[in-house]
Protein backbone atom coordinates (compact mmCIF):
# COMPACT_ATOMS: atom_id res chain seq x y z
CA UNK A 1 0.00 0.00 0.00
CA UNK A 2 3.04 2.20 0.86
CA UNK A 3 4.61 1.88 -2.16
CA UNK A 4 1.28 2.30 -4.57
CA UNK A 5 0.83 5.64 -2.73
CA UNK A 6 4.47 6.80 -3.21
CA UNK A 7 3.89 5.72 -7.07
CA UNK A 8 0.58 7.60 -7.41
CA UNK A 9 2.40 10.63 -5.73
CA UNK A 10 5.72 10.84 -8.28
CA UNK A 11 3.06 10.12 -11.25
CA UNK A 12 1.19 13.10 -9.92
CA UNK A 13 4.27 15.61 -9.69
CA UNK A 14 4.96 14.14 -13.15
CA UNK A 15 1.63 15.34 -14.30
CA UNK A 16 2.12 18.81 -13.30
CA UNK A 17 5.25 19.57 -15.18
CA UNK A 18 3.65 20.01 -19.13
CA UNK A 19 1.43 23.13 -17.21
CA UNK A 20 4.18 25.23 -16.10
CA UNK A 21 5.34 27.04 -19.56
CA UNK A 22 2.05 28.12 -19.24
CA UNK A 23 2.32 30.60 -16.35
CA UNK A 24 3.92 33.72 -16.79
CA UNK A 25 6.94 35.18 -15.10
CA UNK A 26 6.74 37.73 -12.56
CA UNK A 27 8.89 39.28 -9.77
CA UNK A 28 8.57 39.52 -6.47
CA UNK A 29 8.67 43.05 -4.66
CA UNK A 30 8.38 42.27 -0.87
CA UNK A 31 10.14 44.56 1.72
CA UNK A 32 13.55 44.47 1.15
CA UNK A 33 13.15 44.01 -3.18
CA UNK A 34 11.50 47.68 -2.61
CA UNK A 35 14.29 49.01 -0.65
CA UNK A 36 17.10 47.55 -2.90
CA UNK A 37 15.47 47.68 -6.35
CA UNK A 38 16.80 44.23 -6.86
CA UNK A 39 14.55 41.06 -7.70
CA UNK A 40 14.00 38.65 -4.91
CA UNK A 41 15.90 36.23 -6.79
CA UNK A 42 18.95 38.41 -6.39
CA UNK A 43 19.13 37.27 -2.41
CA UNK A 44 17.31 33.83 -3.13
CA UNK A 45 18.73 30.36 -4.09
CA UNK A 46 16.34 28.85 -6.21
CA UNK A 47 13.07 29.46 -4.26
CA UNK A 48 12.23 31.60 -1.19
CA UNK A 49 13.14 31.82 1.93
CA UNK A 50 16.26 30.08 0.97
CA UNK A 51 19.32 32.70 1.38
CA UNK A 52 22.13 32.75 -1.43
CA UNK A 53 25.79 34.12 -0.33
CA UNK A 54 24.23 37.91 -1.38
CA UNK A 55 21.26 37.22 0.66
CA UNK A 56 23.68 36.09 3.87
CA UNK A 57 25.42 39.41 3.33
CA UNK A 58 22.48 41.39 2.85
CA UNK A 59 21.10 39.96 6.46
CA UNK A 60 24.34 39.82 8.15
CA UNK A 61 24.74 43.49 7.53
CA UNK A 62 21.42 44.52 9.40
CA UNK A 63 18.61 44.95 6.41
CA UNK A 64 20.44 48.92 5.26
CA UNK A 65 22.00 48.04 2.18
CA UNK A 66 20.01 50.44 -0.40
CA UNK A 67 21.00 48.29 -3.57
CA UNK A 68 20.39 50.18 -6.51
CA UNK A 69 19.67 53.46 -4.97
CA UNK A 70 16.19 53.74 -6.46
CA UNK A 71 14.24 54.58 -3.26
CA UNK A 72 14.58 57.72 -1.81
CA UNK A 73 16.40 58.90 1.55
CA UNK A 74 15.43 61.34 4.62
CA UNK A 75 19.36 62.37 4.99
CA UNK A 76 20.47 64.46 7.85
CA UNK A 77 24.01 64.63 9.93
CA UNK A 78 22.55 62.03 12.47
CA UNK A 79 19.57 60.21 9.83
CA UNK A 80 19.30 57.70 6.99
CA UNK A 81 15.73 57.10 7.02
CA UNK A 82 14.37 55.79 3.68
CA UNK A 83 11.44 58.09 2.71
CA UNK A 84 9.02 54.93 1.88
CA UNK A 85 8.47 52.66 4.84
CA UNK A 86 8.66 49.09 3.60
CA UNK A 87 6.06 46.24 4.15
CA UNK A 88 4.90 43.40 2.42
CA UNK A 89 1.96 40.71 3.37
CA UNK A 90 3.19 36.86 4.02
CA UNK A 91 0.60 34.32 4.03
CA UNK A 92 0.49 30.41 4.59
CA UNK A 93 -3.03 28.62 3.29
CA UNK A 94 -2.02 24.55 4.18
CA UNK A 95 -3.67 21.74 4.02
CA UNK A 96 -2.69 18.75 6.06
CA UNK A 97 -4.26 14.57 6.07
CA UNK A 98 -2.53 12.04 8.14
CA UNK A 99 -4.04 8.46 7.62
CA UNK A 100 -4.62 7.60 11.01
CA UNK A 101 -7.72 6.12 12.65
CA UNK A 102 -8.07 7.95 15.84
CA UNK A 103 -10.60 10.63 16.38
CA UNK A 104 -8.59 12.73 19.28
CA UNK A 105 -7.90 16.31 19.85
CA UNK A 106 -4.37 15.75 18.73
CA UNK A 107 -4.72 13.42 16.05
CA UNK A 108 -8.04 13.80 15.00
CA UNK A 109 -7.87 17.21 12.93
CA UNK A 110 -5.21 15.92 10.70
CA UNK A 111 -7.00 12.90 10.39
CA UNK A 112 -10.09 13.97 8.92
CA UNK A 113 -7.67 16.56 7.07
CA UNK A 114 -7.16 19.76 8.73
CA UNK A 115 -6.99 23.30 6.86
CA UNK A 116 -5.55 26.07 8.36
CA UNK A 117 -6.58 29.38 6.61
CA UNK A 118 -4.25 30.76 7.38
CA UNK A 119 -1.64 28.73 8.86
CA UNK A 120 0.39 32.00 9.00
CA UNK A 121 -0.25 35.25 7.80
CA UNK A 122 1.59 38.32 9.36
CA UNK A 123 2.52 42.20 8.19
CA UNK A 124 6.08 42.55 7.85
CA UNK A 125 8.00 45.98 8.00
CA UNK A 126 11.81 46.50 7.66
CA UNK A 127 14.74 47.91 6.33
CA UNK A 128 16.61 50.93 7.20
CA UNK A 129 16.73 52.72 10.47
CA UNK A 130 19.94 54.49 9.76
CA UNK A 131 23.46 54.02 8.56
CA UNK A 132 23.79 50.97 10.96
CA UNK A 133 20.65 50.21 12.08
CA UNK A 134 17.86 48.45 10.50
CA UNK A 135 15.01 46.53 11.87
CA UNK A 136 12.32 43.78 10.98
CA UNK A 137 8.81 43.49 12.14
CA UNK A 138 6.21 40.78 11.80
CA UNK A 139 2.85 41.57 13.12
CA UNK A 140 0.33 38.34 13.28
CA UNK A 141 -3.06 38.96 11.83
CA UNK A 142 -3.89 35.39 12.45
CA UNK A 143 -7.49 35.01 14.11
CA UNK A 144 -6.19 33.19 17.40
CA UNK A 145 -2.99 34.81 17.49
CA UNK A 146 -4.81 38.40 17.76
CA UNK A 147 -7.03 36.92 20.38
CA UNK A 148 -4.87 35.82 22.43
CA UNK A 149 -2.64 39.06 22.35
CA UNK A 150 0.01 37.89 20.26
CA UNK A 151 0.24 40.24 17.72
CA UNK A 152 3.52 40.93 17.76
CA UNK A 153 4.77 37.92 16.20
CA UNK A 154 8.58 38.81 15.15
CA UNK A 155 11.38 41.76 15.98
CA UNK A 156 14.38 42.43 15.88
CA UNK A 157 16.58 45.58 15.78
CA UNK A 158 20.87 44.64 14.45
CA UNK A 159 23.11 46.89 15.41
CA UNK A 160 26.13 46.72 13.45
CA UNK A 161 29.62 48.48 12.65
CA UNK A 162 32.51 47.43 10.20
CA UNK A 163 35.97 46.53 11.45
CA UNK A 164 38.37 46.03 8.89
CA UNK A 165 36.55 42.39 6.61
CA UNK A 166 34.39 42.31 9.62
CA UNK A 167 30.52 43.07 11.03
CA UNK A 168 30.18 43.58 14.29
CA UNK A 169 26.71 43.59 15.22
CA UNK A 170 24.30 43.35 18.19
CA UNK A 171 20.83 42.54 17.51
CA UNK A 172 17.65 42.65 20.50
CA UNK A 173 15.28 40.39 19.50
CA UNK A 174 11.73 38.75 20.36
CA UNK A 175 10.05 36.37 18.50
CA UNK A 176 6.81 33.88 19.58
CA UNK A 177 7.68 30.97 17.59
CA UNK A 178 11.38 30.88 16.05
CA UNK A 179 13.32 30.25 18.83
CA UNK A 180 16.83 32.14 19.98
CA UNK A 181 18.11 31.41 16.26
CA UNK A 182 15.86 34.20 15.21
CA UNK A 183 18.46 36.93 16.20
CA UNK A 184 21.06 35.69 13.72
CA UNK A 185 20.69 32.67 11.52
CA UNK A 186 21.95 32.50 7.55
CA UNK A 187 21.81 28.75 6.56
CA UNK A 188 18.87 27.02 5.21
CA UNK A 189 19.06 23.50 7.29
CA UNK A 190 16.25 24.35 9.66
CA UNK A 191 18.52 25.90 12.16
CA UNK A 192 15.56 28.75 12.53
CA UNK A 193 12.28 27.41 11.95
CA UNK A 194 11.87 29.49 9.06
CA UNK A 195 15.03 28.99 6.65
CA UNK A 196 14.14 25.19 5.84
CA UNK A 197 13.89 23.72 1.58
CA UNK A 198 10.97 21.67 3.24
CA UNK A 199 7.13 22.70 5.13
CA UNK A 200 7.61 19.31 6.90
CA UNK A 201 9.88 20.99 8.60
CA UNK A 202 10.53 17.99 11.53
CA UNK A 203 11.17 15.47 8.75
CA UNK A 204 14.14 17.13 7.11
CA UNK A 205 15.57 19.24 9.88
CA UNK A 206 16.96 17.63 13.14
CA UNK A 207 16.86 21.31 14.96
CA UNK A 208 13.05 21.23 14.08
CA UNK A 209 12.84 17.68 15.48
CA UNK A 210 14.72 18.57 18.90
CA UNK A 211 11.81 21.85 19.14
CA UNK A 212 14.02 24.99 19.05
CA UNK A 213 11.11 26.66 17.45
CA UNK A 214 9.53 28.55 20.41
CA UNK A 215 9.38 32.13 21.82
CA UNK A 216 12.27 33.71 22.59
CA UNK A 217 13.61 36.99 23.71
CA UNK A 218 17.91 37.74 24.24
CA UNK A 219 20.34 39.25 22.27
CA UNK A 220 22.38 37.77 19.82
CA UNK A 221 26.22 39.54 19.76
CA UNK A 222 27.62 38.33 16.37
CA UNK A 223 30.96 38.59 14.24
CA UNK A 224 30.67 38.24 10.46
CA UNK A 225 32.94 37.53 7.61
CA UNK A 226 31.36 36.44 4.06
CA UNK A 227 33.63 33.21 5.45
CA UNK A 228 31.42 32.59 8.27
CA UNK A 229 30.22 34.04 11.48
CA UNK A 230 30.04 33.06 15.61
CA UNK A 231 26.58 34.11 17.35
CA UNK A 232 25.95 33.93 21.63
CA UNK A 233 23.05 34.71 22.42
CA UNK A 234 21.92 35.08 25.88
CA UNK A 235 18.22 34.69 25.91
CA UNK A 236 14.50 32.90 27.64
CA UNK A 237 11.91 31.34 26.70
CA UNK A 238 9.22 34.33 26.94
CA UNK A 239 7.94 36.97 25.13
CA UNK A 240 6.15 40.28 26.99
CA UNK A 241 7.67 41.64 30.63
CA UNK A 242 9.41 39.36 32.54
CA UNK A 243 12.06 39.99 35.54
CA UNK A 244 15.46 37.92 34.85
CA UNK A 245 18.10 36.76 36.73
CA UNK A 246 19.90 34.35 34.70
CA UNK A 247 19.31 33.45 30.88
CA UNK A 248 19.77 30.31 28.79
CA UNK A 249 22.89 30.14 26.33
CA UNK A 250 22.65 29.52 22.59
CA UNK A 251 26.06 29.15 20.87
CA UNK A 252 26.64 29.32 17.07
CA UNK A 253 29.41 29.09 14.90
CA UNK A 254 29.30 28.48 10.90
CA UNK A 255 31.90 28.62 8.12
CA UNK A 256 30.62 29.25 4.57
CA UNK A 257 33.23 28.57 2.06
CA UNK A 258 33.16 28.35 -1.95
CA UNK A 259 34.25 25.47 -4.10
CA UNK A 260 34.33 26.23 -7.27
CA UNK A 261 30.95 27.45 -8.21
CA UNK A 262 28.98 25.68 -5.03
CA UNK A 263 28.15 27.88 -1.75
CA UNK A 264 29.19 25.74 0.84
CA UNK A 265 28.15 26.11 4.81
CA UNK A 266 28.90 23.93 8.01
CA UNK A 267 28.14 24.59 11.39
CA UNK A 268 27.16 23.41 15.40
CA UNK A 269 24.62 25.12 17.52
CA UNK A 270 24.63 24.37 20.94
CA UNK A 271 21.66 25.42 23.24
CA UNK A 272 22.77 25.17 27.33
CA UNK A 273 21.94 26.72 30.77
CA UNK A 274 19.05 27.28 33.55
CA UNK A 275 17.30 30.07 33.23
CA UNK A 276 15.56 31.51 36.09
CA UNK A 277 12.86 34.51 35.03
CA UNK A 278 9.62 36.25 37.30
CA UNK A 279 6.52 37.02 34.91
CA UNK A 280 3.94 39.40 35.44
CA UNK A 281 0.39 37.55 36.17
CA UNK A 282 -1.81 40.26 35.10
CA UNK A 283 -4.80 38.58 35.99
CA UNK A 284 -3.75 38.43 40.13
CA UNK A 285 -1.36 41.07 39.71
CA UNK A 286 1.15 38.75 40.96
CA UNK A 287 4.88 37.39 40.06
CA UNK A 288 4.96 33.71 38.66
CA UNK A 289 8.83 32.26 38.72
CA UNK A 290 9.88 30.29 36.08
CA UNK A 291 13.14 27.97 36.06
CA UNK A 292 14.23 26.56 32.70
CA UNK A 293 16.72 24.30 31.46
CA UNK A 294 18.24 23.83 28.32
CA UNK A 295 20.81 20.90 27.12
CA UNK A 296 20.94 20.15 22.94
CA UNK A 297 22.84 20.39 20.54
CA UNK A 298 23.15 20.21 16.74
CA UNK A 299 25.53 20.13 13.54
CA UNK A 300 24.55 20.92 10.04
CA UNK A 301 26.05 21.48 6.12
CA UNK A 302 24.45 22.37 2.82
CA UNK A 303 25.87 22.67 -0.64
CA UNK A 304 24.07 25.28 -3.38
CA UNK A 305 24.92 24.94 -6.85
CA UNK A 306 24.64 23.39 -10.06
CA UNK A 307 24.36 20.20 -11.74
CA UNK A 308 24.17 21.12 -15.90
CA UNK A 309 22.33 23.93 -15.58
CA UNK A 310 19.83 22.92 -12.82
CA UNK A 311 20.13 24.60 -9.72
CA UNK A 312 20.99 21.88 -6.54
CA UNK A 313 20.48 22.39 -2.85
CA UNK A 314 21.61 19.29 -0.41
CA UNK A 315 21.20 19.93 3.23
CA UNK A 316 22.01 17.45 6.69
CA UNK A 317 21.64 17.69 10.07
CA UNK A 318 22.67 16.29 13.45
CA UNK A 319 21.30 16.70 16.99
CA UNK A 320 20.73 15.69 20.46
CA UNK A 321 19.29 16.56 23.47
CA UNK A 322 20.02 15.14 26.53
CA UNK A 323 17.40 13.28 28.81
CA UNK A 324 16.44 14.61 31.32
CA UNK A 325 18.12 13.64 35.01
CA UNK A 326 15.37 15.80 37.53
CA UNK A 327 12.61 15.60 36.75
CA UNK A 328 11.70 18.64 39.13
CA UNK A 329 14.14 20.40 36.50
CA UNK A 330 13.09 19.00 32.92
CA UNK A 331 15.09 19.64 29.67
CA UNK A 332 13.12 21.62 27.48
CA UNK A 333 13.90 19.67 24.66
CA UNK A 334 14.05 16.54 25.74
CA UNK A 335 11.33 16.01 29.26
CA UNK A 336 12.25 12.46 29.27
CA UNK A 337 13.79 10.74 31.99
CA UNK A 338 14.71 7.50 29.86
CA UNK A 339 17.00 7.92 26.99
CA UNK A 340 18.66 10.92 24.73
CA UNK A 341 16.45 12.88 21.84
CA UNK A 342 18.78 12.33 18.57
CA UNK A 343 18.16 11.99 15.11
CA UNK A 344 19.69 13.16 11.60
CA UNK A 345 18.91 14.01 8.32
CA UNK A 346 19.48 14.02 4.95
CA UNK A 347 18.01 16.37 2.32
CA UNK A 348 17.85 17.55 -1.79
CA UNK A 349 15.96 19.80 -3.50
CA UNK A 350 16.61 19.79 -7.77
CA UNK A 351 15.46 22.76 -9.95
CA UNK A 352 14.42 20.60 -12.81
CA UNK A 353 12.46 24.07 -14.17
CA UNK A 354 15.00 26.58 -12.77
CA UNK A 355 13.08 29.28 -10.92
CA UNK A 356 10.05 27.17 -11.46
CA UNK A 357 9.88 23.51 -10.78
CA UNK A 358 11.93 22.03 -7.89
CA UNK A 359 11.63 18.55 -6.61
CA UNK A 360 13.17 17.25 -3.56
CA UNK A 361 13.14 13.89 -1.31
CA UNK A 362 14.82 13.63 2.22
CA UNK A 363 15.08 10.69 5.04
CA UNK A 364 15.26 11.24 8.66
CA UNK A 365 16.53 8.69 11.47
CA UNK A 366 15.37 9.71 14.81
CA UNK A 367 15.04 8.18 18.55
CA UNK A 368 12.77 10.11 20.40
CA UNK A 369 13.91 9.07 23.76
CA UNK A 370 10.65 8.33 25.61
CA UNK A 371 11.19 4.36 25.47
CA UNK A 372 13.26 1.34 24.44
CA UNK A 373 11.07 1.25 21.31
CA UNK A 374 11.58 4.96 20.30
CA UNK A 375 12.31 4.91 16.88
CA UNK A 376 11.12 7.70 13.87
CA UNK A 377 12.01 7.34 10.78
CA UNK A 378 10.87 9.09 7.84
CA UNK A 379 11.07 9.29 4.37
CA UNK A 380 9.89 12.94 2.62
CA UNK A 381 9.12 13.53 -0.74
CA UNK A 382 8.79 17.32 -2.21
CA UNK A 383 7.82 19.24 -4.88
CA UNK A 384 8.17 23.01 -4.51
CA UNK A 385 6.27 25.14 -8.03
CA UNK A 386 6.69 29.12 -8.27
CA UNK A 387 4.45 30.43 -10.50
CA UNK A 388 5.65 33.84 -9.62
CA UNK A 389 9.03 34.84 -7.65
CA UNK A 390 6.89 35.64 -4.58
CA UNK A 391 4.27 32.43 -4.63
CA UNK A 392 5.03 29.19 -3.83
CA UNK A 393 2.68 26.01 -4.17
CA UNK A 394 4.63 23.15 -2.02
CA UNK A 395 3.38 19.43 -1.48
CA UNK A 396 5.17 17.51 1.12
CA UNK A 397 4.16 13.34 1.22
CA UNK A 398 6.12 11.66 4.11
CA UNK A 399 6.23 7.91 4.92
CA UNK A 400 7.11 7.37 8.71
CA UNK A 401 8.25 3.80 9.98
CA UNK A 402 9.70 3.01 13.48
CA UNK A 403 7.74 2.57 16.99
CA UNK A 404 6.21 6.07 17.05
CA UNK A 405 3.40 6.54 14.38
CA UNK A 406 0.85 4.02 14.74
CA UNK A 407 -2.51 3.36 12.58
CA UNK A 408 -4.29 6.15 15.27
CA UNK A 409 -1.90 8.78 13.87
CA UNK A 410 -1.19 7.27 10.84
CA UNK A 411 1.66 6.33 8.92
CA UNK A 412 1.67 9.08 5.65
CA UNK A 413 1.42 12.66 5.96
CA UNK A 414 0.50 14.61 2.89
CA UNK A 415 1.30 18.26 2.99
CA UNK A 416 -0.24 21.30 0.94
CA UNK A 417 0.58 24.95 1.20
CA UNK A 418 -0.30 27.92 -0.75
CA UNK A 419 2.60 30.52 0.32
CA UNK A 420 2.61 34.37 -1.06
CA UNK A 421 4.38 38.08 0.10
CA UNK A 422 3.61 40.75 -1.32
Amino acid sequence: MQGKKMRTFLISMGALAPLLSFVPQASATPVYARQTGFSCAACHFEQFPLLNAFGRSFKANGYIDSGLGKQGRIEDDNLSLPSTLNASFVSKLRYQKTNGTANTVDAGPTNYGNISFPDEAFLTIGGRVSKNIGFQVGLSVVPDDVTSGKILSDFKMPISTKVDDFTLSAIPFTTSAQGPAYGFELLNTGAVEFARAFENAEETSAQQYLGTAHAASGVALVVYHKYGYINYTPYIMNQGNFGIKQPLNYIRAVVTPKAGEWDLGAGFQIWTGESKVKIVDNATSTFTTRDEYANAWALDMQGQGKIGNLPLGLYATYGKAGKTTNPLDPNTYNPSTIGDKKVWTVSGMLGVIPDKLALGAGYRKANTGLDSADSDNAVTLGLAYMPARNIQLQLNQSFYTGDTHTSDVGKNLTTLVLYSAF
